[in-house]
């Protein structure tokens, strides 16, 4: 079990730091923080609907794995 936990630890944060960068790729609705920080110009340079799409998937997918992750660590930890 020692062994398994650890590589899930690693894959958490890994997970997690992908996670983070995935969602600050995402463009801005406009409204809110995305806004103070330079998100309110509408600029087209790299904003396609496919790319977006991907990168929605992506980050879902990603959710979902580290979701499984943090309750496979908290089965190891109970079990121990």
């Amino acid at each position: 079990m020692d062994v398994l936990s650890i590589i899930l630890n690693v894959l958490l944060v890994i997970c997690s730091g992908l996670l983070i960068l995935l969602v600050l790729l995402h463009k801005g609705k406009g409204g809110g923080l995305s806004d103070m920080f330079g998100g309110g110009v509408t600029s087209s340079v790299g904003s396609s609907g496919v790319a977006e799409r991907n990168l929605n998937r992506i980050t879902v997918s990603l959710a979902v794995t580290w979701a499984v992750v943090v309750v496979l660590l908290g089965l190891i930890q109970k079990l121990d």
